[in-house]
């Protein structure tokens, strides 16, 4: 026997638990266990989960906030213009060197699978050499699945299918595109076909940017569950973003839910970078821009939250804390109920895991033994405090630990002395 964590509270309500790892394994989840010889770590009152998992990420652009120049306006197309003037003086060590630094970030947050987009519309593809090498560099400790992402338009650039497709030869895992940043909406809607039609052919899964707008007549999603549904994709294609949602009238949107779930398409927010773009041009009211989560999720479609961006041309905060997106997530769709809380804990942790396809992901007998130890007794507590991440365990080994944020108060005239979680 590897490691014995004992006493842990688990994410679906179960207390006083105690978790066995071999060989990198869960090999009993139960109470009292008998285990002698192990390493032992006490999680009394510790909420224990799986890692998170970050299903929407731009890690090629990452920590380049500030380079060449700032984008003054905040919005996406100014955001992609700074990254255009930034792409020429790009350089595979630059890209790799801001990578494994914000990798660092993420494992000590507990983050240990990301799913990142990288723009292949640089003929040099330097990005996505960079990326698989940063993949290959951290494969031993965070899972990096990558997505070959047009980000000048799949047919608005004039080799970017061919870019996409060395892109997938070279090594890269997930088929992209951006059809609302195409030149017309009927392009979009090509590229839609196009692009589902090459990833079903090479038997891959589909992350497609969708309707990143206000506009509520870019209506690709709607084009993406019909090929999703037509080539027989149900659970390999998601749709990101889907912020146009938010401006749509109800009764379209009450023929869309339906299909997308129908497609088996899933959906990705993103609240920080959502909440920051969307509305720019509303004077007040003021869009709040994010699509429909709660909606989608009763709907039943699977609804995960991605950090997108941290100090890049779009978004100049985040530091890796999927805890901080789950909280702006649940405040952005006003899921402050319970039931709502614990749906945005788990569109951090297992909703994103089962989008990726991440196998044995869990808290169960013969999950890989990854898990976070975290300083809250429960997953609403975790996301109200961005609970520290007291141990990150990888296959049975800690490779974080944090010191918890405790607070002791001695007070005058309270002969007690206070203690309480700060997070």
């Amino acid at each position: 026997m590897q490691l014995v964590i004992r006493n842990a509270n688990l994410p679906d309500g179960r207390q006083g638990v105690d978790i066995a790892i071999a060989d990198g394994r869960i090999v009993a989840v139960d109470k009292n266990l008998a285990v002698h010889g192990a390493s032992e770590i006490d999680a009394r009152d510790n909420l224990v989960t799986p890692p998170f998992v970050d299903a929407h990420f731009h890690m090629d652009a990452t920590l380049s906030y500030g380079l060449p120049r700032v984008n003054q306006s905040g919005t996406l197309l100014e955001g992609i213009a700074v990254w255009g003037e930034l792409k020429p003086d790009l350089t595979q060590e630059a890209i790799v060197e801001r990578a494994l630094r914000y990798c660092d970030w993420a494992v000590g947050r507990g983050l240990l699978a990301i799913r990142s987009h990288v723009d292949i519309c640089d003929d040099r593809l330097l990005a996505a050499e960079a990326l698989l090498e940063v993949k290959k560099q951290v494969a031993p400790y965070l899972d990096l699945q990558l997505v070959a992402f047009p980000q000048d338009g799949l047919l608005r650039s004039a080799s970017a299918f061919t870019n996409l497709k060395r892109a997938i030869a070279m090594g890269v895992d997930v088929v992209g595109g951006i059809p609302h940043f195409e030149r017309t909406m009927a392009e979009g809607a090509e590229s839609v076909r196009l692009l589902c039609e090459y990833a079903a052919e090479q038997g891959l899964r589909v992350d497609m940017h969708c309707d990143e707008s206000d506009d509520p007549m870019s209506r690709h999603i709607e084009t993406l569950a019909f090929h999703s549904h037509r080539l027989g994709m149900q659970g390999r294609v998601t749709g990101s973003h889907l912020t146009s949602m938010h401006s749509m009238d109800n009764y379209y949107v009450s023929k869309l839910l339906p299909l997308i779930r129908e497609a088996g398409v899933a959906a990705i927010a993103n609240p920080l970078i959502n909440i920051t773009l969307q509305g720019r041009h509303d004077t007040y009211p003021k869009r709040r821009g994010m699509t429909r989560v709660p909606e989608l999720m009763a709907a039943g479609v699977d609804v995960a939250f991605g950090q997108d961006c941290a100090m890049d041309p779009w978004y100049s905060l985040g530091s890796g804390d999927m805890l901080e997106v789950a909280h702006m997530g649940l405040h952005v769709a006003q899921m402050t109920g319970q039931q709502g809380m614990q749906a945005c804990f788990r569109s951090v942790t297992e909703t994103p895991a089962r989008i990726l396809g991440l196998e044995h992901y869990g808290v169960e007998v013969g999950c890989h033994g990854d898990l976070v130890i975290l300083d809250a007794a429960n997953p609403v507590e975790a996301i109200r405090l961005r609970a520290a991440r007291l141990k990150v365990i990888r296959r049975g080994v800690v490779i974080s630990e944090s010191p918890a944020a405790h607070a002791h108060l001695s007070l005058p005239g309270r002969p007690e002395t206070v203690n309480f979680r700060l997070g």
